[in-house]
């Protein structure tokens, strides 16, 4: 089967992007290894040595109009148009934003399977101006009504697509990579002077929705009341917070953190971080907090827990679907109720490492790649 990919960044996956590159990149390959052709469409200017395949994944490179509003969509036009006259038997769009041209190939390519995955509500996400969440809302009207099949990445979407659409979607979650020898290396993280258990982490792309500046207010409330002696700290020791990510059209965004942690000790800014850096981070947190207000099925708690390190995420409901009972939650929004669940955990150590060992039982069991590939595939043989 001949399959292309359409809406994603960039492959492999370098630090630009997030959640949608990372599950290209994962499921791409592994249908390749089932016998597939995979096609991937990236991002002419995001790739200067532009290779033309990546483990068996031919990549084709198109141009774009680089800006917040016009990036996306003008290269998912131009990718849709390549792949009109390509000899493809599925066309599988990757978020709502794209799939507002997937009804060009069901029109003039009537012969392949046209398929959507609803990776999340984008119109949520407050990068986006009232014109660019209009737009993002008809997305999710075409990402039901457009392809053959909607593929929702959580359980929570799914129920959207149904109450909101009427339409009934595919269940097939994001997943995780299992090879954990890449988080061997201690060194990698000493350049930030971060050292095992000694720091509570969050990865994710600097935006606004994502929640980072409840987490900086929270943790400076702790050290408001605790102070930066150590054996004052529950737990008997000063934890660093340690944010990885980068700025997506969100530069403005990324100042405004830096500002309001200027002035508190022990926050660090690593900037993006991938490879064995990332996975680094990731098993030598003592915990993972992801603070954000919108998701569709967040890749880095997924991660996160896969390295057995405990998680505390906001209440939302594709959050909570994330973790089941394998992690902790404070109320989103609310940095006084997340000082309070940090102040909590930092002085459960037994809590933590309890939760944390659940928590990679549950990741096993319910989103390992292979498994979740093996699902796509059906998606594209059913008739």
């Amino acid at each position: 089967m001949r399959i292309a990919m359409v809406g994603q960044k960039i492959i492999p996956f370098t630090g630009e992007g997030g959640g949608i590159e990372r599950h290209v990149e994962e499921l791409s390959v592994r249908l390749v290894k089932q016998g597939h052709e995979v096609l991937v469409y990236s991002r002419s200017r995001l790739n200067a040595q532009k290779p033309r395949s990546y483990q068996g994944v031919r990549i084709v490179y198109l141009p774009s109009i680089p800006t917040k509003n016009f990036d996306t969509i003008t290269h998912v036009f131009l990718a849709t148009l390549h792949a009109l006259f390509q000899k493809v038997d599925v066309i599988h769009y990757h978020g709502v934003g794209p799939s507002t041209l997937a009804w060009i190939p069901r029109v003039f390519k009537p012969r392949a399977k046209v398929v959507v995955t609803f990776h999340s509500i984008d119109r949520f996400h407050k990068k986006w101006g009232w014109l660019a969440r209009w737009y993002l809302g008809w997305g999710e009207w075409t990402a039901c009504h457009f392809p053959h099949v909607t593929i929702a990445v959580s359980r929570a979407i799914a129920d959207y697509c149904q109450h909101r659409f009427k339409r009934n979607t595919v269940y097939i979650p994001n997943g995780v990579n299992f090879n954990r020898e890449a988080a061997t290396h201690d060194y990698k993280i000493r350049r930030f002077d971060l050292r095992r258990g000694e720091y509570i982490l969050t990865v994710a792309r600097l935006v606004k929705h994502k929640g980072i500046h409840y987490l900086i207010e929270a943790y400076k409330k702790l050290i408001r009341v605790y102070g930066t002696d150590g054996a004052n700290w529950p737990g008997g020791v000063i934890r660093k917070l340690v944010i990885t990510g980068a700025p997506s059209y969100s530069d403005d965004y990324v100042q405004y953190l830096r500002k309001i942690a200027e002035g508190t000790p022990h926050v660090v800014f690593t900037g993006m971080q991938t490879g064995e850096t990332l996975a680094q981070l990731f098993a030598d947190a003592y915990l993972y907090v992801h603070p954000s207000e919108a998701e569709g099925l967040s890749t880095t708690i997924l991660e996160a827990m896969s390295y057995g390190t405990c998680v505390l995420v906001s209440d939302i409901p594709e959050n909570l679907e994330s973790i089941d009972h394998a992690g902790f939650v404070f109320k989103s929004q609310s940095a006084d109720d997340l000082f309070e669940m940090l102040e909590y955990l930092l002085d459960f150590p037994e809590g933590v490492k309890r939760h944390a060992a659940r928590a990679v039982h549950f990741i096993k069991q319910n989103f390992d790649w292979d498994d979740i590939a093996k699902q796509v595939e059906r998606v594209y043989t059913n008739k």
